[in-house]
């Protein structure tokens, strides 16, 4: 998603974004899928199709991302179904639960665009030498 951020308006293919990310093919297509499912990048297939983020950078969060490959859930119960915690949550689980709220909260305050405007220097989760191969800059998005 940070790739597809900086070239907005262009169709960037799976094996571009393969070479760029040294994601494998097979497992980033699934991913494209399930984001696409979500509504985040839409693609087109064939010669010179490709993927794009559907909304600008700035109204894709981080916690959109994650939330459409695997999403953060809270612990509302015992997941175990003990008795004993019926209505309330053990010590460990409350802990777990204050740490999901915790990254929800802070990863839904971060957008796409925030991540690839922060240091223009280091492109987040994009092989470098190989995205100036490709030529991505970063879009008016």
């Amino acid at each position: 998603m940070s790739c597809l951020a900086y070239m907005p308006d262009e169709l960037v293919s799976t094996g571009q974004l393969a070479e760029v990310t040294l994601v494998p093919m097979n497992y980033l297509a699934k991913v494209l899928q399930l984001l696409a499912k979500d509504g985040l990048i839409s693609g087109r297939r064939g010669v010179g199709g490709g993927y794009r983020l559907k909304r600008p950078s700035s109204e894709i969060s981080i916690l959109d991302v994650i939330n459409a490959i695997d999403p953060i859930e809270r612990i509302n119960a015992c997941p175990l179904h003990l008795e004993n915690h019926s209505g309330q949550l053990c010590p460990l689980h409350g802990r777990l639960d204050a740490a999901a709220k915790m990254l929800i909260d802070q990863f839904s305050s971060i957008s796409l665009h925030d991540m690839i405007s922060e240091d223009p220097s280091v492109r987040p989760l994009c092989n470098t030498e190989m995205s100036k191969r490709i030529d991505l800059t970063i879009g008016n998005s």
